[in-house]
C-alpha cells in the first residue's frame, strides 16, 4: 500500500480509542488499515473522557473483556509507546447505608459466580484507611486493588502515534457519504473520494449507529454528553477512584491537587454540530454529591466545566460483533464506559476480522439483540 492509497485490508470508520486500537491490532497483524475520521482523533468522547480505568462495577457481560483490558493496561507502554499517564491505585465504591453494603456484597457473589475475584468488601475501619477524608456517615465499600486512571488525550495520541508507525493511514475531516459492495469489495464514498476495502469496520461511536443504518441494521442509539469538572488546586486528600452506591459518582485527585467532579449527569448533545450543552443543575448535583462524601472540597472552587458526545444504547453495553452483511464488522456503543475496554476491544476486532472469531465471548454483544422482535414490549 502506497502512502497515497485508497484502498487498504481494512477500512475504519471513527479515528476513536475504539478505532485506532482496531488499527493498531490489524497493522500488527500485517494487515494495511486507513481510519477515516469525520473530524480528528480523539475529538469527540476518547480524549474528554474521566479516563477511568476500572474493572469495578462493569456490567456482568462486561467483566470477562474488561478483566483481560487490564492486564493490557498494566502493560500499556509495551503496547504503544507511552504509559498513557495510566496510574494504577484502586478504585472503590462507597457505601453510605447498610442497604447498599447488601446490594454491594450480592454484587461480590455476582462476580464470584462468573470466576472472578477482583471486587472485594470493605467495611468502615478499611474504608478510612483508604480514604481518611470519608464522610463519617459511610460504613464500607467495594473495592478493586490495581484499577485507576489514564490521561484520555495522551491515550488517544500514544494510540494514533503507534498506528502510524506501523503503516496505518488517517484521514482526517472525512465526512462518509455512503457505502455499497461490489464483488466482495466495499465502496466508501466520503467527502475527500472514494475508499475500497474488502473489510468495513465501525468504531464510530456516538455516530455508530448512523453508520450501522448505512448497513441496513437499525440499532437505537441514543447520543448524550456525558459532563465533567475540575476545580481549583486544593491540598492533596486522596489517592484513590471514588464512586458510590445508589448516586452518580465519579471523584478523582490529580498529584497537581485539581479534583475531577463528573459521573452519570449528561448535558444535550448535538451530532450534526459537534456541540454539547452543558445543564449547570446535573453538575450542580455531583458537585453537591462530591461534598457530602469529601466535605474539605467544600471551599474549592470550579474552574472548568465540559462535555464530549458519548452514544448510549438502551441497555448501556456496547455492540462489539461481525455485521449481518459479511466483511462489515461493528465496535460502538459504550455508553460512556469505554475507554478501559478499548485494548481488549480492539484485539477482538482483528480477531474477527482475521481469524472470523473471537478467542472471548461476545454473544452479549451482538447487534441482533435490537432486532425487531427483541425490541417489541
Amino acid at each position: 500500500m502506497t502512502s497515497a492509497s485508497r484502498t487498504a485490508d481494512a477500512i475504519i470508520i471513527g479515528g476513536g480509542l475504539h478505532g485506532c486500537s482496531t488499527a493498531l491490532q490489524l497493522a500488527m497483524r500485517g494487515m494495511s488499515v486507513i481510519i477515516i475520521e469525520k473530524d480528528y482523533v480523539g475529538r469527540h468522547a476518547s480524549g474528554v473522557n474521566a479516563g477511568g480505568v476500572r474493572r469495578l462495577g462493569r456490567d456482568l457481560a462486561e467483566v470477562p473483556l474488561s478483566v483481560e483490558s487490564a492486564k493490557m493496561w498494566h502493560d500499556i507502554e509495551s503496547l504503544v509507546g507511552d504509559d498513557c499517564g495510566f496510574v494504577a491505585s484502586r478504585q472503590i465504591k462507597v457505601a453510605e447505608t447498610e442497604e447498599h453494603m447488601v446490594q454491594l456484597q450480592n454484587r461480590v457473589q455476582q462476580v464470584k459466580a462468573l470466576g472472578f475475584d477482583h471486587e472485594k468488601m470493605i467495611d468502615q475501619k478499611e474504608l478510612r484507611e483508604k480514604l481518611p477524608a470519608i464522610s463519617d456517615h459511610c460504613v464500607g465499600g467495594l473495592i478493586v486493588e490495581g484499577d485507576g486512571s489514564a490521561n484520555p488525550f495522551r491515550t488517544s495520541q500514544a494510540f494514533r502515534r503507534q498506528c502510524e508507525s506501523l503503516g496505518v493511514q488517517l484521514k482526517e475531516n472525512t465526512v462518509v457519504s455512503r457505502f455499497e459492495k461490489k464483488e466482495g469489495v466495499w465502496h466508501i464514498h466520503t467527502s475527500m473520494g472514494k475508499f475500497e476495502s474488502p473489510n468495513l469496520v465501525n468504531c464510530a461511536g456516538a455516530w455508530g449507529g448512523k453508520m450501522a443504518e448505512m448497513l441496513g441494521e437499525s440499532v437505537p442509539i441514543d447520543t448524550r454528553a456525558p459532563m465533567l469538572m475540575i476545580t481549583s488546586r486544593i491540598p492533596p486528600f486522596i489517592d484513590s477512584v471514588v464512586g458510590v452506591q445508589g448516586r452518580p459518582l465519579s471523584f478523582k485527585q490529580f498529584v497537581n491537587g485539581t479534583v475531577l467532579i463528573g459521573g452519570g449527569h449528561v448535558g444535550k448533545a448535538n451530532p450534526d454540530t459537534n456541540e454539547t450543552l452543558l445543564k449547570y443543575e446535573g453538575l450542580a448535583i455531583n458537585a453537591n454529591i462530591a461534598m457530602t462524601l469529601f466535605p474539605q472540597i467544600r471551599h474549592a472552587k470550579i474552574v472548568r466545566s465540559w462535555a464530549g458526545i458519548e452514544g448510549y444504547l438502551p441497555d448501556n453495553i456496547p455492540v462489539i460483533s461481525k455485521s449481518n452483511i459479511d466483511g462489515a464488522f461493528h465496535s460502538f456503543g459504550y455508553s460512556a464506559h469505554g475507554f478501559q475496554m478499548s485494548p481488549i476491544a480492539g484485539k477482538i476486532l482483528s480477531e474477527l476480522i482475521i481469524d472470523g472469531k473471537s478467542e472471548l465471548s461476545i454473544d452479549a454483544f451482538s447487534i441482533n439483540r435490537f432486532s425487531n422482535d427483541s425490541l417489541k414490549p
